[in-house]
């Protein structure tokens, strides 16, 4: 069973969320909550949370700042961050990848596309739909930079942008798990990047992954 906090400062949308994903057999809503300071109050007595939906705008602390506060917190190291909003700015986008943030799904989309983004989050798999993926990388940035890479890392590379799991690649690749994240560790290496979204977003830059 996969437990949900939803956060969002819209009560009527909340009340809807909830009537839509309590349908879902698999998921169980552990609580929803209005603003941002809410919602670090919640998982500072409720352990249980395994993926948190969170809006951007929100009153008191908005959904940025409070993904910064959950990843700086080893205590909540576990829980998958969702972002559900109506913003498709490059800027929030960027931001919310940077700050640790594991998906990022616009309101305007399906309810199966959000149970989908739920379970991949919940597996440890990112969330980034072909439409922000596309405005995260619609300018030049540090994207651009032309990096020589071995056969494997290319390999590597293109299975973490397609969202597959440590064990998924090691499986496909008939290599070990700790094999899969030493190349993970050189494309980071050599790429100057601080985490796997910054792979992702490489690889749809440079049309590795092809959207």
């Amino acid at each position: 069973m996969i437990k949900v906090l939803l956060a969002d400062d819209q009560t009527m949308f909340l009340d809807g969320l909830q009537a839509l994903l309590v349908q879902e057999q698999n998921i169980e809503i552990v609580g929803s909550v209005t603003d941002g300071e809410k919602v670090t109050d919640f998982l500072d007595k409720n352990n249980e949370v395994d993926v948190l939906i969170l809006d951007i705008e929100m009153p008191k602390r908005n959904g940025i700042e409070t993904t910064k506060l959950i990843r700086q917190d080893h205590r909540l190291k576990d829980i998958k961050i969702l972002i559900l909003t109506m913003y498709n700015e490059k800027n929030f986008i960027v931001k919310l990848i940077e700050a640790g943030a594991n998906g990022y799904i616009l309101k305007n989309k399906s309810k199966e596309e959000l149970v989908q983004a739920i379970h991949n989050v919940y597996s440890g798999k990112s969330h980034f739909g072909l439409e922000v993926l596309s405005k995260a990388t619609s300018t030049k940035s540090e994207l651009d930079k032309a990096v020589e890479l071995t056969d494997r890392e290319h390999e590597v590379l293109c299975l973490i942008a397609e969202g597959k799991t440590t064990r998924e690649i090691a499986a496909m690749l008939y290599i070990s798990e700790p094999t899969v994240n030493t190349h993970r560790r050189n494309l980071l290496r050599k790429l100057e990047f601080p985490n796997d979204k910054y792979l992702v977003r490489y690889a749809i830059k440079q049309g590795y992954v092809k959207l």
